[in-house]
């Protein structure tokens, strides 16, 4: 939505324009306009230039400088230091004296500072964790009460901001391991981005497309990086095949159990979406695994007879011949009689049953 204050503005200022305006910025941030406001008032995060002594118009200095804010407030660090350090990386500019500050703080913006009384903001989540979950207004997403490193790729993601959500997710993964930052950081984000655009009429659906191919990217360089060869005097130990059901295309659960084996030191076999019934079988006959792990995210997609194919697939000589544990993983499962097969309750639940000294028991 347009700012109110602010009349609209082309994409690019047209010849002649100062620079965009308070609500071409916002929208092209995916803050609030009263945010960019707060910020100018408090920590002199303001336009360089005014269109015919009024209006205000953001040059690209201007913008360069609220995007340095906008990534490292997103990072954790508080607002008035990532002010301080987005400044210093600027070109020299005018300096303008801060107004003081309101006496009565209104309700908190997405800088994590409270907002002055009067002009609410509808950009970010609470700057802490409070009660239950409650619905994004304006661009935020539903989050409730997530921490604070979920909030910032929750605001990246809506800024499209492709570095920041680069950053921020490597740094999750480093900190919290695979299965951390997949349960408390990554699965909040993507399940609020995909209510977001339920409820808007599909207004964000870019947001979580964008965010969706960062986390696969973050994931898969977390598989492309832990690469180790076996001793040459030790047998490679037996691959895990992971494999959508057929007609099943959601990747995104397999790759962060591709991510998690690989950090344990498991070899993977990822296959990806939509396996054909006949080319799975193949696979395990020509790669022996210890397991496979079958996804389906959908009832339509889950299918029954593909298990009881998979496990009855063997392979080895005569007399010594040997079966896969098969695991079917996802919701589209649930409820599905299925002899023999392991049922893990989460991802923490598949990594501990597929790295255990002993290979999972069916159930």
């Amino acid at each position: 939505m347009a700012d109110p204050l602010d009349p609209p503005d082309p994409v690019e200022p047209a010849p002649g324009r100062a620079g965009l305006s308070t609500g071409a910025v916002a929208r092209r941030l995916g803050v609030a306009p009263t945010t960019l406001r707060s910020w100018d008032r408090r920590y002199g995060l303001g336009p360089g230039g005014r269109e015919g002594g009024r209006h205000r118009r953001w040059s690209p200095e201007d913008i360069a400088v609220l995007e340095a804010m906008c990534r490292l407030t997103a990072s954790g660090v508080p607002p008035a230091e990532a002010a301080r350090q987005a400044r210093a990386a600027a070109p020299p500019a005018p300096a303008e004296p801060l107004p003081a500050p309101s006496p009565e703080p209104g309700p908190p913006d997405a800088s994590g500072e409270p907002e002055e009384a009067g002009e609410p903001d509808t950009s970010g989540t609470p700057a802490e964790p409070a009660g239950p979950a409650r619905a994004g207004g304006g661009n935020a997403l539903p989050l409730g009460s997530v921490g604070r490193e979920c909030r910032g790729l929750a605001r990246a993601a809506v800024r499209l901001d492709a570095p920041a959500l680069d950053d921020l997710l490597d740094r999750a993964i480093a900190a919290h391991g695979v299965a951390g930052a997949w349960e408390e950081v990554i699965m909040p984000t993507l399940r609020a981005a995909g209510r977001k655009w339920v409820t808007s009429g599909e207004r964000y659906i870019e947001v979580e497309h964008l965010l969706s191919w960062h986390v696969s990217s973050a994931l898969r360089r977390v598989t492309a990086g832990s690469r180790s060869a076996p001793p040459a005097s030790t047998a490679p130990p037996a691959p895990v095949l992971l494999a959508c059901a057929p007609d099943e295309t959601h990747t995104l659960p397999l790759e962060a159990l591709a991510a998690g084996l690989t950090e344990h030191g498991a070899p993977v076999r990822m296959f990806g979406a939509s396996v054909p019934a006949e080319a799975m079988e193949e696979a395990v006959r020509r790669t022996g695994p210890s397991a496979v792990v079958l996804w389906s995210q959908t009832r339509r997609t889950a299918d029954p007879a593909l298990v009881r194919r998979v496990r009855a697939t063997a392979w080895g000589v005569r007399g010594a011949r040997v079966r896969p544990t098969v695991l079917v993983a996802g919701p589209g499962w649930r409820g599905l009689r299925l002899p023999g097969a392991v049922r893990p309750r989460g991802l923490r639940d598949a990594l501990g049953l597929l790295t255990a000294p002993a290979s999972p028991r069916p159930s």
